[in-house]
């Protein structure tokens, strides 16, 4: 196991900004996102970080926007620390394996989420309305069913620390105008659907995922990361069941964690059991094995 990153420092470099996992370096005409093995749950940046996710992390989101080039372009400019500037080389083994050079887009302020099957808070949402973000759905649905068709969910993107906000599609056009918001719709239910069939066939159900767009030299492109355990639920296939909550690969086993303390889902974030930690960076790994067939 490699070190645990929680946090990179790298002085030579102009620092644009941390995510909830991903620290962003400005390097001039290019940006450089580093993975780290920080955990968010409820929007909450935990304490602790995961074992090597940081690494599954950019190895799964390389997987998936390779599969996806003839779809969308993507914003990789490499991913191999030798191609980096000269200014990042000695940082190389901080970054070997978790970090990406990628171009600067200008990112769309919508996040775009597919999802194939009902949960989160589409199941909240479909049980208090009979819908999910103004898509009326048929009665009777109960949690985690597959949908007859995926549908295009749309979110506000929250500042970090706050909540996104689901909006409904007019919203979206009324945010980035109907043209693209029509694109994007089409883009991220196509590139859903190969990924699921894909991920059918290594014993994985994806029953949801979001991606983030943006426009480079004015073309769309996909940017951030790409059908991960951390913006995707993971559903192992053979244990699936209809009916309520699955077992999963992704986070989901952290927040149902979570559920059973008494906290109110705000920072600063609980302490985190040794063997949650473990278990959660167990299940990173999985998913990293049973999609590429390589671990680490």
């Amino acid at each position: 196991m490699a070190e645990l990153v929680l946090k990179t420092d790298f002085p030579d470099l102009k620092l644009a900004g941390r995510g909830k996992v991903r620290d962003i370096y400005d390097l001039g005409d290019a940006l450089l996102i580093v993975t780290t093995d920080r955990i968010s749950a409820f929007d909450v940046i935990m304490n602790e970080a995961i074992p090597d996710k940081g690494y599954v992390l950019t190895q799964i989101s390389t997987f998936w926007f390779r599969q996806m080039e003839d779809i969308i372009p993507n914003h990789i400019i490499s991913t191999d620390v030798k191609d980096f500037p000269a200014e990042c080389q000695k940082y190389a083994a901080q970054l070997e394996g978790r970090s990406m050079l990628v171009k600067k887009a200008k990112p769309l302020p919508v996040e775009c989420i597919v999802r194939g099957y009902i949960s989160g808070s589409g199941w909240k949402d479909y049980k208090a309305t009979g819908a999910i973000c103004g898509i009326t759905l048929p009665a009777g649905l109960v949690e985690s069913d597959k949908l007859e068709e995926p549908i295009f969910t749309p979110s506000t993107k929250a500042e970090l620390g706050e909540h996104d906000e689901n909006i409904s599609f007019d919203r979206c056009v009324e945010l980035i105008g109907r043209e693209l918001a029509e694109k994007i719709r089409d883009v991220t239910i196509a590139i859903y659907k190969r990924a699921r069939d894909i991920a059918d066939t290594k014993g994985i159900i994806i029953a949801d995922t979001k991606f983030e767009y943006g426009i480079y030299n004015g073309e769309l492109i996909i940017i951030d990361e790409c059908m991960t355990p951390d913006s995707s639920r993971f559903w192992p296939k053979d244990s699936y069941k209809p009916g309520g909550a699955q077992p999963s690969f992704d986070k989901q086993f952290l927040r149902d964690y979570l559920e059973t303390l008494d906290w109110g889902k705000t920072a600063p974030a609980p302490p985190l059991p040794e063997e949650i930690i473990r278990k959660t960076g167990e299940k990173y790994m999985e998913a990293l094995v049973r999609l590429t067939g390589k671990g680490k």
